[in-house]
């Protein structure tokens, strides 16, 4: 699956000074904690993601849920124009990320996809374990459309959604939960997280030296999972899938740990007869999105194919 030599020469020295710091702070005695995860994060997206394009109409809202009142951000690009509804839901591990941290990234997608752009703000582990950020994807699902009305906007009735690692985990979840309940147009997971027990072989073949490594995901993991849950019932990976699941999207990096995990979710989507696209770019790493200045034409083409499966 990678056909790459090495890793892309634009992260190449990056990666070595990273990793080198990183060596040093472990030595230091660092300890991992949801502070230093969101601060990492915020950070480098910060430095690396430059401001994002100007969006006609920005606002704040309210997604009702069963127990808690989801925060989400809206994007609409074209205010006077009934546009499609795209709901994103960010990375950072069920730990980290935040809509505002995200905020270049979701103006970025609302420029390439016109669509109206709805940024979840779910609940992040460790204060809130699974299932709250499934919960909260799910009643976001349900309710976007009432929260659209409620802000008097106009849109088009067909809703996709999407994410990126751990919301793309989210994403796939929500289709795998509703795909018998709402019927969701398309389906975009960048780098997803689909598998939860950590078996695959990129986990252990990428695990280590490339931004993303296996022990920050198992940390990540214990944080979400604190009660004993099968972890893999839990996967997307292994929800029924039907035809009735939206057309999908796969964006992988070549040399992520979970490169694996997006291949086999082809397959079962494939299997099950749903329509399925697949971008791979074997020089990648992880997250790559959030290094947009070091590697622009990756992430060029990354927003203009999910803009070009968006609206076809």
């Amino acid at each position: 699956m990678n056909t790459a030599q090495d890793v892309s020469p634009q992260l190449g020295p990056w990666l070595e000074q990273f990793n080198g710091l990183l060596a040093r702070l472990q030595a230091a005695g660092y300890k991992a904690t949801a502070i230093g995860a969101r601060e990492a994060l915020a950070g480098l997206t910060a430095q690396f993601v430059p401001p994002g394009p100007a969006v006609a109409w920005v606002n704040d809202e309210l997604i009702d849920g069963d127990d808690y009142a989801v925060p989400v951000r809206i994007y609409h690009p074209q205010p006077e124009a009934a546009l499609p509804v795209l709901l994103y839901l960010h990375g950072g591990g069920h730990t980290a990320g935040s809509v505002s941290v995200y905020d270049p990234i979701c103006r970025r997608l609302a420029e390439a996809c016109r669509h109206v752009v709805v940024s979840v703000e779910y609940r992040l582990a460790p204060e809130n374990p699974y299932p709250a950020g499934v919960l909260d994807a799910c009643a976001a699902a349900r309710g976007v459309f009432a929260a659209l009305e409620r802000r008097g906007l106009a849109f088009e009735r067909r809703l996709s959604i999407g994410g990126d690692s751990a919301g793309a985990a989210l994403s796939a979840s929500v289709c795998g939960l509703l795909q018998e309940e709402i019927a969701l147009h398309r389906q975009v997971l960048i780098y997803p997280s689909v598998d939860y027990t950590m078996s695959f072989p990129s986990m252990e073949a990428n695990g280590s030296g490339y931004f993303l490594n296996t022990s920050r995901i198992a940390w990540y993991f214990d944080n979400y999972f604190q009660h004993g849950e099968d972890r893999a019932a839990a996967s997307p990976l292994n929800m029924p899938v039907s035809a009735a699941m939206p057309a999908t999207l796969l964006v992988s990096a070549g040399f992520d740990p979970l490169r694996d995990e997006a291949f086999a979710y082809e397959r079962k989507l494939r299997e099950a007869g749903a329509a399925c696209e697949h971008l791979h770019l074997p020089d990648m790493i992880h997250a790559f999105l959030n290094m947009e200045s070091m590697v622009p034409d990756a992430c060029r083409q990354t927003y203009r194919r999910i803009g070009d499966f968006l609206k076809a």
